[in-house]
């Protein structure tokens, strides 16, 4: 039975689809999402199975489908989410899909390249026209005057064989940043020989491609000679220059402007009239592409899974295997039945023996899949193992309060993840496409959490905004202490620090009544308090945590029948573990329990006490915590060595005895057939322990694999990973206290740089409401943006790495797989 505290059963099974029907039945499954097919073509290529060519002709529609959603893209139109379930079209109808996206996508090509024409006719006859109509000074006085000095050379001609010369013009337009380079090469290669007037254009012209609006520079050039032209001309071209015919008369200018004028009026008509017939294609492109690309998207999906099924002897069938849960084997079997109806011929499923490690499935919600992600990040369990998220759901958002614990940013972060569970139905929320809002917004659940316990821890510390607050009354009395110790006024004065002896009756009341007493606050020992208090319960959380992971090994053990692990590895690494740091803990809540505060000036120091335990050595300044301890110290650290070489040695010699006995029965009785694969009860049996469990396996299979040197191998690997990280780890949980500490003093620093220096710099100056706001948003924006956001993400990052510390004890492997259904996950469906 699956949960969330272990992966569900898992059966593998044989599927029986008939030909006629095996699209639909598959099909079905993609919408169900049930079943993981397994490929049973591996050994033959991807272009020699049976449905390549319709896998090759969905995708020559889907790259006809992205040129289609390019064309909506650059027109400035957005596709549609498509709406309701769409199932997977019949095989007959992607022939029709197939004729009408060739139509669209020929009719969209034909209007863009007409309508790219259009344009570049357009945008010619509008730099005809411009140069036509702007005039270039001296260069066309003689056009615009009738006088007979204008048509009087300035020199008369004595004649000669320069006579015939005439004066003529080359006249276009260049764009604005080639310019200057042709008028100064223009200049040097004739020598001067010419006369040329550059002009920007009045208004800007779009672009025949691009439809961006851009300025161009018009020219008039006048020169005299056949070779000067010639080599005008070579220039115009090599600078990519539209040239046009100018002609000197100013009626036929008129006349030809006009005519200009007037074809441009009649592009500007039938190119309107294209962008109408445009935006008609894109509109039925928008109304009919999304719904298509999920077909074909499902349809491909459907192809690819019937690939991976081999074809029966009689080519009447298709036969595969899936992965399924055993709960949803009812629902498969209806579901291929009624697929399978209309064939005359009913699919059959049925259950098969594998010796295969299962897939590892766990049905997540909502809520817990942002847990179950944590846990994952280290590794997928194997199948049927502990899975500690249900754990993790409470565990992880507590190490990050411990680390994070403020009841101000606590509040903060709760409030936030709330807006965001509460809007989380939202569209606009949902489909948001930002990469750091989709990773919020995943998490929510878990930054709800994580903002909880953060003001829960808050409240233990006493600190909101780094700031105590006195619910209730302190636990510490100063008028006992000055009534019965008879200070004065000059006593008073003198001594800038006042003490608070707990030994005086009546100073110290009792303890507070939730978390620190709020007067640590104003103590000047109030950081070595702090320090102390933090520190010792980072070491009792971490042993505490390392423990339960060793505790959750118990339940694999027990689930696969592995009871030798229980006195062999279990039993070892707990009298381990807590024989040296339970001990630890131990001596922290027997030294918090056992002295008071008179007998405090004169009690032993815990960390001398541990380091003579190992060096089985005693200090006459450090007097035993309790009587007997010179011999519980010893004897802890014998018994826990002692279980080393248990640890190290016992299952592979237990598996290695397994296995002789496994195999002289055998020679015992060799007439007696071994058990098949057929006689196995369901599914994997093998698999579901470790790899050095193959020596209690029946059958060859598992003789042959057991080998004594890589148990020996993988058990030392083990025994060292685990001895070694019982010490680095414990070290390791001390960043509880390290990451405590920095976010206490940092709040503590950035509310006395900013808060008190801001209200104090404004009374001083009278303007304490002008001055309010200022500072107050100066210290919001740096409580979350180095609050929040940094030392959340390092006490996030924190929280995980001790969580995989916990993973590391054996119960985890991490060496599993996920169960990956079939399924139609098509976005935006």
């Amino acid at each position: 039975m699956g949960s969330m505290f272990r992966s569900e059963e898992v059966a593998l099974v044989q599927l029986f689809l008939p030909t006629a029907a095996a699209y639909a039945c598959v099909s079905q499954l993609g919408e169900l999402g049930l079943v993981e097919f397994r490929d049973l073509n591996a050994s033959v290529s991807a272009f020699q199975r049976r449905f390549v060519v319709d896998v090759r002709r969905c995708e020559e529609l889907e790259k006809t489908f992205t040129f289609l959603q390019e064309e909506v893209r650059q027109a400035g139109l957005t596709l549609p989410l498509p709406e309701g379930a769409l199932p997977a079209p019949l095989p007959r109808d992607l022939l029709r899909i197939q004729e009408e996206t060739d139509r669209l996508a020929q009719e969209l090509r034909d209007v863009r390249g007409n309508r790219q024409a259009l344009r570049a006719q357009l945008h010619q006859l509008q730099l005809h026209s411009a140069v036509l109509g702007q005039g270039h000074g001296p260069l066309l006085a003689a056009s615009h005057t009738d006088g007979p000095l204008e048509r009087t050379p300035l020199l008369q001609s004595p004649g000669g064989p320069h006579q015939d010369l005439r004066v003529n013009f080359v006249a276009g337009a260049v764009e604005p940043h080639k310019a200057a380079a042709l008028e100064r090469l223009l200049w040097r290669a004739c020598h001067g020989f010419l006369i040329a007037s550059f002009r920007d254009m009045d208004q800007q012209l779009e672009g025949p491609v691009t439809g961006e609006p851009a300025t161009w520079v018009t020219f008039l050039i006048s020169y005299w000679g056949e070779q000067i032209g010639q080599k005008i001309r070579k220039i115009t071209d090599c600078f990519h220059c539209h040239v046009f015919p100018f002609v000197e008369q100013e009626e036929a200018r008129r006349a030809a402007l006009q005519q200009l004028r007037q074809q441009s009026q009649e592009l500007q008509e039938v190119l309107g009239e294209t962008e109408h017939f445009l935006s008609q294609v894109l509109g039925r492109v928008q109304t009919l592409l999304p719904p298509w690309q999920v077909q074909i998207r499902k349809m491909k999906a459907v192809y690819l899974a019937l690939n991976q099924c081999s074809v029966s002897t009689t080519h009447k069938c298709l036969i595969g295997e899936a992965w399924c849960a055993t709960r949803d084997l009812p629902t498969l079997q209806q579901a291929l039945q009624g697929s399978s109806s209309e064939a005359g011929v009913s699919a059959v499923v049925h259950r098969i023996p594998c010796r295969d490690m299962p897939p590892t499935l766990i049905r997540t919600n909502r809520f817990t899949a942002s847990f179950q992600g944590i846990v994952d990040a280290y590794g997928v369990g194997r199948y049927q193992e502990v899975n500690p998220a249900p754990y993790t759901i409470i565990t992880f958002p507590f190490l990050f309060a411990v680390m994070f614990g403020d009841v101000g940013h606590g509040l903060l972060m709760f409030l936030f993840a709330l807006a965001m569970v509460l809007a989380e139905n939202r569209p606009a929320v949902k489909t948001a496409r930002n990469e750091i809002w989709r990773t919020f917004f995943e998490g929510r659940y878990l930054l709800l959490l994580m903002g909880l316990f953060s003001i829960y821890t808050g409240f233990i510390y006493n600190e909101c905004f780094s700031c105590a607050t006195a619910v209730f009354p302190s636990g510490w009395s100063v008028a006992a202490m000055a009534n019965q110790s008879g200070w004065s006024d000059a006593f008073l004065a003198q001594q800038p620090l006042l003490s608070l002896d707990p030994n005086v009756t009546g100073v110290f009341l009792g303890p507070y009544p939730f978390g620190i007493d709020p007067v640590w606050s104003l103590a000047v020992n109030h950081l070595s308090f702090l320090n102390s208090f933090k520190m010792k319960m980072s070491v009792i959380l971490g042993v505490t945590h390392m423990t339960f992971g060793v505790v959750l090994g118990v339940f694999n053990h027990m689930h696969f029948g592995q009871w030798h692990r229980l006195l062999l590895e279990t039993l070892p690494e707990l009298v381990f573990l807590l024989g040296l740091f339970g001990y630890l803990v131990f001596l922290v809540a027997y030294k918090w329990l056992r002295v008071t505060a008179a007998s405090a000036a004169s009690a032993p120091s815990i960390l001398i006490l541990f380091i003579n335990m190992f060096l089985f050595s005693s200090s006459p300044t450090n007097r035993p915590l309790f009587s007997g301890q010179e011999v519980v110290q010893p004897t802890l650290v014998v018994l826990a060595l002692a279980m080393v070489p248990v640890l190290l040695l016992g299952t592979p010699l237990f598996l290695h005895r397994e296995h002789r006995r496994c195999h002289s029965r055998r020679r015992q009785q060799p007439d007696k057939d071994t058990a098949g694969l057929l006689d196995l009860p369901d599914t994997s049996l093998a698999s579901q322990g470790s790899d050095e469990e193959k020596a209690g396996c029946p059958g060859d299979q598992a003789e042959a694999e057991f080998v004594l040197s890589e148990v020996f191998m993988h058990q030392a690997i083990h025994t060292i990973e685990f001895c070694l990280g019982c010490i680095s780890n414990t070290a390791s949980y001390l960043r509880l206290w390290a990451l405590s500490l920095a976010h206490a003093q940092l709040s503590q620093v950035l509310w006395a740089m900013v808060m008190r220096a801001g209200l104090s710099l404004g009374g001083e100056m009278g303007v304490a409401a002008v001055v309010l706001v200022p500072v107050f948003a100066a210290f919001a924006v740096m409580t979350v943006a180095i609050l929040l956001v940094m030392e959340g993400l390092s006490a996030f990052l924190h929280a995980l790495r001790l969580h995989w510390v916990e993973f590391q004890n054996k119960f985890y492997s991490g060496t599993g797989y996920k169960l990956s259904p079939f399924t139609f996950a098509v976005e935006g469906e």
